[in-house]
């Protein structure tokens, strides 16, 4: 059984956090939300335009870029998180750091102990090596569908990707939010029933509450920007463990 497999098999809490943020602290940060009970870490490569994303990302990606982190200090955290837990790792990407040397670093990151990527902003019409190169490697390609995704698409999205469907719940960019849209029991009801793999639901999951409701109808969820604010604000990663099991219900 693979460890994506794994984690969805009863109820998968993936926690995103950039690399690099936090400095040489980086890879206890994404240990402390591993022993507070994430299964998938969603470890993100700083980039300088992240368009996809909202101010708390943002300012993280510029965060780690300011300290000096590129993609070989990336594989060393994904190195040394792979080293201290078995919690499946999700490579978070734009395409523009990979694409120079795609296969090569594809290779590198499942050596170093990644088991899927995701590529947000590469439209699936233009992904076609990515998820030939991902099968040969044994890598997962994930995908990312939301509310404006046509269902016949959500199931060509899910069919043509492996490990999981990651379900953006709301339009525009990432960042806290302070409860789910009113329409998320229908949406995911529509998006469980047109994919073929398992349905986890991300873009502003901040509490426990929204966990528990999101568990409760999708397979996983996805926390982000709640984690990386407690980076910017000082948290230790002991404080973020804390956090962590209080928003995980753990």
């Amino acid at each position: 059984m693979s460890r994506l497999t794994k984690a969805f098999a009863s109820s998968a809490k993936v926690a995103y956090l950039t690399a690099g943020d936090g400095g040489n602290k980086s890879v206890d940060y994404f240990l402390a939300l591993a022993k507070a009970g994430a299964n998938v870490l969603e470890i993100g490569i700083p980039f300088s335009d992240p368009v996809a994303d909202g101010p708390s990302i943002q300012l993280a990606m510029e965060r780690a870029l300011t300290g000096g982190t590129n993609l070989e200090s990336v594989l060393q955290v994904v190195a040394g998180v792979r080293a201290n837990t078995d919690a499946a790792i999700i490579i978070f990407t734009y395409y523009n750091p990979i694409l120079r040397d795609l296969e090569n670093f594809l290779i590198k990151i499942k050596q170093a102990g990644a088991d899927g990527i995701l590529v947000v902003d590469l439209p699936f019409e233009e992904n076609e090596n990515l998820r030939f190169l991902c099968n040969r490697l044994e890598l997962a390609p994930i995908m990312v569908a939301s509310p404006s995704t046509p269902l016949d698409r959500v199931k060509l999205l899910s069919e043509n990707s492996s490990g999981f469907l990651y379900y953006a719940c709301r339009k525009g960019t990432t960042g806290v939010r302070s409860g789910l849209p009113d329409d998320i029991t229908t949406q995911i009801k529509l998006v469980k029933e047109n994919s073929v793999l398992p349905v986890a639901v991300g873009f502003g999951v901040s509490n426990s509450d929204m966990v528990s409701q999101l568990l409760s109808i999708a397979d996983g969820c996805v926390i982000g920007s709640y984690f990386v604010n407690a980076i910017a604000n000082g948290k230790t990663p002991q404080e973020l463990e804390v956090m962590a099991k209080e928003v995980f219900g753990s």
